[in-house]
């Protein structure tokens, strides 16, 4: 009699995965709706110019954002490597980043009338935040390249990206009634950013329940090993070397990004009350951007993602010099490209890196690429200066040229990633 054939083994358990999935998504969203309030070239822009900012600290404001968030990961990513679990990391830098929130808070509600103070202590509460991001930033990607298989990164940053649209809309709205409320100022901006503190605080929170798979651990490094391997791995990857001359240009693109709404208000003559529109203009055209760089992901790739993305982000500089006075209304397009954009860059960037990222070494290419990218990030200081000296168009034709240099470039990065 022949031998009863094996039982079949048992299906995967899903449960964990899913559930990871799951978070990992309510992060997206909640963090969304916290950027839709505390939006740095739009509110905050607004906020600094209120208390007599400068063009260069106006233009200070997203290079600490974006560049803080950027330049701590080469260190991160020397100490993270001997870590079989990343989470722990993510959950500390998100408890520092609450505070800095709540320190935004404080200081825009009880210091407005010495300006100079309020604006120094705001600047570096935002600088904490963002170096305690940039903490985060790599475990973040580590864990989410864990829990999410490559096959489902497209549907699932899609997702974060299309709801998180959604609801940033509607955080605009919100932004709106508030600045054009009669609650008088600085208390329409401390409310407003007290907002985005109660839904960053609950998306940081969500993520840090992630059942996070361990990683075998790999032996440590100092932070000038990792400086320098950084070009021996550049010379090893010809596609990380093209990724990185596409990253750089698109930063140094940016010069303009914290002026457009200066410009609205200073040049333009539009009123405060206008920055809730531009900010739900950033918001409306982010979910149908999202559908649109969804189908581009899963059809040609994250290289035409970023392509396509570039042109978009060049069209908004030019739209800002063809734009005057008499159609102030229209100026909302500008901030339609910017979103559309901004969208497309955030799905393909990220899918891009860890696609060519070899799985042994992730941590060094994000580590690397975001540190080199960073420093790039404190162009639109310079184009403060630029502002101050030349005026507004000089900074907006200096960041068309650099996009379509950007939107050339990409034809060298690698078609199958």
């Amino acid at each position: 009699m022949p031998p009863a054939p094996p039982a079949p083994a048992p299906p995967p358990e899903r449960e964990p995965w899913d559930r990871n999935y799951r978070l990992g998504v309510w992060n997206g969203w909640l963090v969304a709706v916290g950027d839709g309030f505390l939006t740095v070239t739009v509110v905050v822009a607004g906020f600094a110019s209120r208390l007599g900012a400068s063009n260069a600290v106006i233009g200070l404001l997203p290079a600490i954002a974006q560049g803080g968030w950027m330049l701590p990961q080469i260190l991160v990513a020397s100490r993270v490597r001997g870590l079989a679990y990343k989470l722990p990391v993510y959950r500390s830098a998100a408890l520092v980043r609450t505070l800095s929130y709540v320190a935004m808070v404080l200081v825009t509600a009880l210091l407005s009338s010495r300006p100079a103070l309020c604006l120094t202590l705001f600047i570096v509460a935002m600088t904490v935040n963002a170096l305690a991001s940039g903490v985060s930033g790599l475990p973040f990607l580590e864990v989410t390249s864990k829990i999410v298989p490559p096959y489902r990164r497209a549907a699932f940053f899609g997702t974060r990206n299309l709801v998180g649209g959604l609801l940033a809309f509607v955080a605009g709205l919100v932004v709106k009634w508030v600045l054009a409320s009669g609650l008088p100022f600085p208390y329409t901006y401390a409310l407003v950013f007290l907002l985005a503190t109660v839904f960053y605080v609950t998306g940081y929170a969500t993520f840090g329940r992630v059942t996070e798979p361990p990683d075998e651990p790999l032996a440590p490094t100092n932070v000038m090993q990792e400086l320098r391997l950084i070009p021996v791995t550049l010379r090893a990857d010809p596609h990380f070397r093209a990724f990185l001359a596409v990253r750089l240009t698109l930063a140094f693109a940016s010069v303009a990004d914290p002026f457009y709404a200066v410009y609205a208000l200073r040049s333009l003559g539009v009123p405060s009350s206008e920055l809730g529109v531009f900010l739900l203009a950033l918001a409306g055209a982010a979910p149908l951007s999202n559908v649109l760089w969804r189908r581009v992901a899963e059809r040609k790739g994250s290289r035409r993602i970023i392509r396509y993305s570039a042109a978009a982000a060049c069209a908004a500089p030019l739209l800002a010099l063809t734009i005057g006075h008499a159609q102030a209304g229209a100026y909302l397009l500008v901030f339609v490209a910017l979103s559309v954009a901004a969208q497309g860059f955030n799905l393909g960037h990220t899918n891009h890196l860890l696609n060519i990222a070899p799985a042994a070494s992730r941590s060094r290419y994000i580590g690397s690429l975001n540190t080199l990218v960073g420093l790039a990030l404190f162009a639109p200081v310079l184009g403060g200066l630029l502002a101050d000296h030349f005026g507004y168009r000089t900074v907006f034709w200096l960041s068309a040229a650099l996009y379509a240099a950007a939107w050339a470039l990409c034809s060298q990065l690698r078609r199958d990633a």
